[in-house]
C-alpha cells in the first residue's frame, strides 16, 4: 500500500513538471512570435515611408538659388479662348514708298554699298540715271534742247500774234508746245548732275529692298527701291473656314516670329483689329484677319509667325506658364514643389495655349506650387535623386 501511494505521488509530480515545461515552451514561442510580428511591422512601416517618397526629387536650396529657380502657386483665374493659326508681318498701308525712275538710262547707285536696312533721309540721292552712251541719247539733254527751241518759238509767236501774222489758234498750239517742253525740262533740271539724273528718297526711312542692280537699264516709272518708315506694321492671320463663326469674337492676338522664341502681345504694342474677311480668297480655304501695331524695332516685315487669336474669356480655370511644361512621349508633365528641397513630377492634361500660358484641364489643384523657371534642371535631378529615409513632411 505504501508502495502504491509512493508510485502515485511520483507519477503526479512528473505530470506537474511536464505541464510546467509545456507552458514554458508555449510562452517562449508566443514571445518569439510577438517579437517577429513587431519586427515585420517595423520593416513594413519603413517600406511604406519609402514608397511614399519614391517619386520625390531632391533639389537643394543652394541648387535652386544657383539656377534662379522660380515657382508659381496655382490659382483659378481667367483664360481667353484661343484660335492658333499662321500669319505674316506686313508693312502698314501708307508706311512704304516706292522710288521710281524719272528717266530712261543706266542705273548707278550713289552709294554702291547701299542695301536692305540702310537708313536714308528725305531728299537724299539714291541713284543716278545716265543715257549718255545710249543710242537714244540723254533724255535730260534732249529735254533741255527741246525746251530752248520751244521757248524761242513761243517768244517769236508772241510778237507775230500781236501783228496778226499768225492766228490765235496757231499761237495757242505754239504756247502748248512750250509749256510741255518747260514742264519736262523742269522735271530734270533740279536733278541733273555730271553723272546723270539723280533720283532721291521721298521720305525718311530704311531701304526695304533694292529692285535693280548697279548697271541695270531702267525706263521711266520703273521701280528702283522700296523705302519703309517701319513705324507701324500689320499682322495678317489666315484663319480656316471652320473657325469663321468665332471671328466676330476676336479682340486681340499674340504672335511668335519663326526666327525668335519671344511671344509678342498686341496689347503691349498699341495694336488694334483692322478688319477680318467676310469671304475666303479664291482658291483658298482661309479667311484673312488683319491687325495693326507699333513696330518696336525687333520685328521683321515679311516674316512668318505663329498667331494666337484671342476670343471669349473663360473664368475660374487653371492656367500656367508654357515654360512650366515638359513633354515625354506625347505626355505632358510639370514639377511641383513639395517643400524647400522636395519636388514631384506630375502628369497634366493640357488645353489651349496663347503662346504665353496654357490651360490645364486636369492634374493640378488650387494651391499647388509649380516650377516655372529651372524646369529642366529639376528634370535632370529626377534621374539621380534619392530621398533619405529620414526625410519626412
Amino acid at each position: 500500500m505504501k508502495r502504491y501511494i509512493i508510485g502515485i505521488t511520483i507519477t503526479a509530480t512528473l505530470f506537474i513538471y511536464s505541464c510546467g515545461e509545456g507552458n514554458h515552451g508555449h510562452d517562449h514561442s508566443s514571445r518569439d512570435s510577438q517579437e517577429h510580428y513587431a519586427g515585420d511591422s517595423h520593416n513594413h512601416s519603413n517600406e511604406t515611408e519609402k514608397e511614399e517618397h519614391s517619386d520625390e526629387i531632391s533639389f537643394t536650396r543652394e541648387q535652386a538659388e544657383a539656377i534662379g529657380l522660380e515657382t508659381e502657386q496655382v490659382v483659378a483665374g481667367t483664360f481667353t479662348q484661343v484660335i492658333k493659326v499662321s500669319g505674316q508681318i506686313k508693312a502698314a498701308q501708307g508706311d512704304e514708298t516706292t522710288i521710281a525712275a524719272t528717266s530712261n538710262g543706266v542705273v548707278s547707285f550713289v552709294n554702291p554699298s547701299i542695301t536692305e536696312g540702310t537708313a536714308i533721309r528725305a531728299g537724299e540721292a539714291i541713284v543716278s540715271i545716265s543715257a549718255k552712251n545710249l543710242q537714244e541719247g540723254d533724255p535730260a539733254v534732249k529735254a533741255k534742247i527741246a525746251y530752248e527751241i520751244a521757248q524761242k518759238e513761243f517768244q517769236r509767236a508772241e510778237e507775230l500774234v500781236k501783228d496778226r501774222i499768225i492766228s490765235a489758234k496757231e499761237y495757242e498750239q505754239i504756247r502748248l508746245r512750250y509749256e510741255t517742253a518747260k514742264t519736262t525740262f523742269d522735271a530734270h533740271a533740279s536733278n541733273i548732275t555730271a553723272k546723270g539724273v539723280k533720283v532721291t528718297a521721298p521720305v525718311n526711312g530704311y531701304i526695304k529692298n533694292r529692285l535693280v542692280k548697279q548697271g541695270d537699264y531702267v525706263a521711266v516709272g520703273q521701280s528702283i527701291a522700296t523705302v519703309t518708315q517701319n513705324r507701324r506694321l500689320q499682322l495678317r492671320a489666315e484663319v480656316s473656314e471652320n473657325n469663321f463663326k468665332y471671328l466676330k469674337n476676336i479682340n486681340g492676338a499674340n504672335f511668335r516670329p519663326a526666327y525668335d522664341n519671344i511671344v509678342y502681345k498686341l496689347s503691349d504694342l498699341n495694336g488694334r483689329l483692322v478688319s477680318f474677311g467676310k469671304t475666303s480668297a479664291e482658291e483658298s480655304f482661309y479667311v484673312p484677319v488683319t491687325f495693326e501695331f507699333d513696330n518696336v524695332g525687333d520685328i521683321i516685315p515679311g516674316s512668318y509667325v505663329e498667331v494666337y487669336l484671342l476670343a471669349v474669356p473663360q473664368n475660374d480655370v487653371i492656367s500656367i506658364p508654357v515654360s512650366a511644361v515638359t513633354e515625354e512621349q506625347d505626355l505632358y508633365f510639370v514639377y511641383l514643389q513639395l517643400d524647400d528641397e522636395g519636388y514631384k513630377k506630375q502628369e497634366v492634361t493640357l488645353g489651349q495655349n496663347d503662346g504665353e500660358r496654357v490651360l490645364v484641364l486636369s492634374g493640378l489643384n488650387i494651391g499647388d506650387k509649380v516650377v516655372t523657371k529651372g524646369v529642366y534642371q529639376v528634370k535632370l535631378a529626377a534621374t539621380s535623386s534619392v530621398m533619405p529615409e529620414s526625410h519626412s513632411h
